[in-house]
């Protein structure tokens, strides 16, 4: 019972405190503190930040590791002969803060199913893989494939050193107001298994 009577008392002097600081604090000092502080924080959640935009955790799952990831290690965005390389985040994560911040809480999604297992088996991923695979179409089809042109810009393209085939499809492209996706559906991950019977699927705008 006593410790009970004292959790209020306890409550009111912390009240107190922080409404009115001691004086043996000045007030420049306690700015000073808060400042130190706020960087501490900003720099902790900036580092955890980092260490989730890295290939090695978009791969600590299974799930990644074991389908798409092996996928992608076949494709010409993990070995070329340039050696440049597009990790899981540079084409799944938003270079800039406000929208790498909306895909991050949109990932939380990605915990829950972590947790039921909805995925976790191949056949599992097999089975969702069309879900799947039209969630990143669309997010990169609204977005004009912006994760793409970090890296890739019809601007920027030589066309005289592209083959016959791709510059006009880029030409055709750039007139007619598509976007990578529409075309590249399938570069860095196995198509789902529906394209096997119709592969001209693939390059349907949704």
């Amino acid at each position: 019972m006593s410790e009970q009577h004292n959790e209020p008392g306890l409550f009111r002097r912390w009240w107190a405190i922080l409404k009115k600081p001691s004086v043996k604090y000045s007030m420049g000092g306690l700015l000073a503190a808060g400042f130190v502080a706020g960087i501490i924080f900003w720099g902790g959640f900036n580092t955890a930040l980092e260490l989730t935009n890295t290939e090695q955790f978009c791969i600590s799952c299974h799930e990644m590791r074991d389908n798409v990831y092996q996928e992608y290690k076949d494709t010409i965005h993990y070995s070329n002969r340039t050696g440049v390389r597009a990790t899981c985040p540079d084409c799944h994560v938003p270079k800039d803060w406000t929208h790498k911040m909306i895909r991050k809480i949109q990932a939380s999604n990605e915990l829950l199913h972590k947790v039921l297992g909805t995925i976790d088996t191949p056949e599992k991923f097999e089975a969702k893989r069309l879900e799947l695979a039209r969630h990143v179409w669309k997010t990169m089809k609204e977005t004009d494939s912006r994760e793409c042109r970090n890296c890739h810009d019809f601007e920027s393209m030589d066309y005289t050193e592209q083959t016959p085939r791709a510059m006009r499809n880029h030409e055709k492209g750039l007139t007619s107001g598509k976007t990578c996706i529409d075309c590249h559906k399938g570069i860095a991950h196995s198509l789902p298994a529906i394209f096997e019977e119709d592969p001209s699927a693939a390059f349907k705008v949704d």
